[in-house]
């Protein structure tokens, strides 16, 4: 008969404040095959495990049952207790009575009753687990790094500096991301540049880094520490060997100030053959084939000028897409934001005059490499403007858009604030419609009161609407702090959207097999003790993908990413997780419904056997085709259905 061991703890109080944690440790030492049973205020502490250790060693027991908080907490703990004690760390239960049961309930008394249920039904489970041993697989010490504007810059330099390969793929033609649009950061007004650009070289010319700028992953396979991934290399139509950055194809190009301007946000255009800005990493040409007439239409007038204009003749419309196969064992996921549509809040007149623009578009109009190099003027006229307003949680803390706040935008609009009274003297009116300014970072609050101080109006509210008028606009706003209603009369409007999700994340999140929020952005695995993991195993995230965060939090989670990744590679070899499916092959049919649900690729009908079997190193024991075999051939490991029966039969 096996000897089960039965610690419960009392977390402090969070679960001693409903459960009558005594009461139910002496309820479990009478329960079958129980030969001890204790109760301490922290099991997870030093006393605790010491406790658990003693009592393992003193019972020779053959399973203990943690009744404490959810296993997704401590599961690894307890395991690492139960092994220093001797005992195989697979026969560990937790039972989850803080979650489930404690945080559940407001009587003690229900609290009570079902923590008993709980325990006596992993007691039951605990008296059937078996032994189990993890296999080992050899590492792949590359990273792969998805994403290259800061937060992938940072988190690539931080892997290679440590010794391993990495390979960064960004899909844009050069790094830099959204930092590089940026003309100051603050609260320090930095130029952008002048702290990116290093980076960006750096990333370039490292020895350890393999910088795949203008590529997508379009598959990965495998499981943490080895991971097989497909890049697409998409053709630049510009042998990147020959091309050196002088732009001369561009000035020549027949569609040269034709085309949308992406990089600066629609408010200026450039040609079908570019550089995105001149301190673009690498500095070669691109050729986009959505505009080019010679890639479009096979013919572009008498001939390409562009091909005349280069004198490398660098220029190569032969090119095409290649795919690029990586073995890493490590992933950090680090793919940025977008910004909220504005149009989408239509009262807000965007779309409806080129004067009403967005922080990004403004950005680019105080840039000295943007399309007015660095004169702010009024778009639909090219003056001056003399009076702007700024409109802060524009879809933001929003119930009907976005929910959450961006983060950025109180900051982001007080540095526009500073540097327009640079470019346009104290003349200029500036008005800030703000429904609550959160300024949480270091110097934040500092460069706020000093903003305020500069002949700056603030009016708490949202705007009912801009109506957009001959010559300006009139908003109208209720100031909930002096409880009057104003009417401003401006000649721009900025409007601070909300950061949101790529318009790809679904997508991306589908490849790599992770989850998101509600909101949308990638989950991590836990908020506070896991921020930088995902639920893959080897699979990490930095920066916006996660969720709204300033440049500084961007690059701390980044450097916490990659070091997580770091800890993956600098191991030779890793345990796979035992608890995964098995298949019975006497009663296996290889009928192939698992292989068809499992998520993973771990499934494969053998062709001699003709049965199903798992790969072990790519199993995440999800369970899928457990549920889903009509031969009940496959089995969870310490998850059978004779555990689960069992558990189920003493509950109920």
């Amino acid at each position: 008969m096996n000897k089960i061991g039965v610690f419960v703890c009392h977390c402090g109080l969070n679960i001693a404040s409903k459960v009558d944690v005594v009461e139910v440790a002496e309820y479990a030492s009478k329960l079958p095959g129980v030969v001890i049973s204790k109760d301490y205020k922290y099991m997870c502490s030093d006393p605790g495990a010491n406790l658990i250790k003693d009592s393992i060693k003193e019972f020779d027991l053959d399973g203990i049952v943690i009744a404490s908080c959810s296993p997704r907490m401590h599961e690894h703990t307890f395991r690492g207790v139960a092994k220093d004690g001797g005992l195989n760390p697979f026969t560990v239960e937790i039972t989850n009575i803080r979650e489930q049961c404690s945080w559940a309930h407001e009587d003690p008394a229900e609290a009570t009753q079902k923590a008993k249920a709980l325990v006596r039904s992993a007691v039951s489970k605990a008296a059937l687990l078996e032994p189990l041993e993890a296999s080992r697989t050899p590492v792949t010490p590359e990273a792969l790094v998805v994403g290259g504007g800061i937060a992938g810059i940072q988190a690539a330099l931080n892997i290679a500096d440590s010794g391993f390969k990495v390979h960064l793929v960004e899909k844009e033609p050069t790094v830099g991301g959204r930092m590089a649009q940026l003309d100051k950061t603050f609260p320090t007004l930095d130029c952008s540049s002048c702290i990116l650009t290093p980076k960006m070289m750096e990333v370039y010319h490292h020895p350890n880094v393999d910088l795949l700028t203008y590529a997508e992953v379009e598959s990965i396979e495998g499981s943490i520490g080895n991971y097989k991934v497909k890049v697409r290399k998409k053709a630049r139509y510009v042998d990147i060997d020959k091309c050196t950055g002088c732009n001369e194809c561009a000035s020549a190009c027949r569609l040269a100030g034709r085309v949308v301007d992406e990089f600066n946000m629609g408010m200026g255009k450039r040609s079908a053959c570019y550089i995105p800005f001149p301190q673009a990493v690498p500095l070669k040409s691109t050729i986009d084939p959505n505009s080019c007439l010679m890639l479009r239409f096979g013919r572009c007038g008498d001939g390409p000028l562009c091909v005349k204009a280069c004198e490398p003749g660098a220029i190569d419309f032969s090119q095409k897409d290649e795919t690029l196969e990586l073995n890493v064992g490590a992933v950090v996921i680090a793919t940025g934001y977008d910004l909220l549509e504005a149009n989408r809040m239509f009262e807000y007149g965007y779309g409806r005059s080129p004067d009403v623009i967005t922080t990004m578009q403004l950005e680019r109009l105080i840039s000295s490499s943007g399309p007015t190099h660095g004169e702010v003027v009024l778009p639909s006229s090219g003056k001056h403007p003399t009076s702007v307003t700024f409109i802060l949680c524009v879809g933001s803390r929003d119930e009907t858009q976005c929910s959450w706040c961006c983060r950025i935008g109180c900051m982001s609009a007080l540095k526009h604030v500073y540097l327009l009274r640079e470019k346009l003297g104290e003349e200029v009116e500036i008005n800030i419609c703000y429904t609550d300014i959160r300024s949480f970072g270091k110097g934040y609050e500092e460069f706020y009161r000093n903003i305020r101080s500069k002949n700056t109006n603030f009016f708490r509210g949202r705007p009912s609407e801009v109506r957009v008028k001959k010559e300006g606009f009139l908003i109208d706003i209720f100031d909930t702090t002096t409880d009057k209603l104003f009417e401003i009369r401006s000649d721009m409007v900025v409007l601070v959207p909300a950061l949101v999700p790529r318009s790809d994340s679904q997508e991306l999140a589908r490849t790599f097999k992770l989850s998101r929020s509600s909101d949308g952005f990638l989950l991590e695995a836990h908020p506070k003790l896991r921020p930088m993991d995902t639920f893959v195993n080897g699979t990490f995230i930095a920066g916006c993908a996660q969720g709204p965060k300033d440049i500084s939090d961007t690059v701390s989670q980044a450097c916490g990413a990659a070091s997580r990744a770091v800890g993956i590679l600098s191991k030779e070899e890793l345990e796979n997780e035992p608890l995964i499916a098995w298949v019975d092959p006497e009663v296996c049919v290889g009928c192939g419904v698992c292989v068809e649900v499992c998520a993973y690729s771990a499934r494969n009908i053998n062709d001699v056997t003709g049965i199903a079997e798992v790969d072990e190193a790519l199993c995440a024991g999800c369970g899928a085709c457990v549920s889903s075999c009509p031969s009940n051939a496959c089995t969870h490991k310490n998850y059978t259905k004779r555990q689960l029966v069992r558990m189920i039969d003493e509950v109920v």
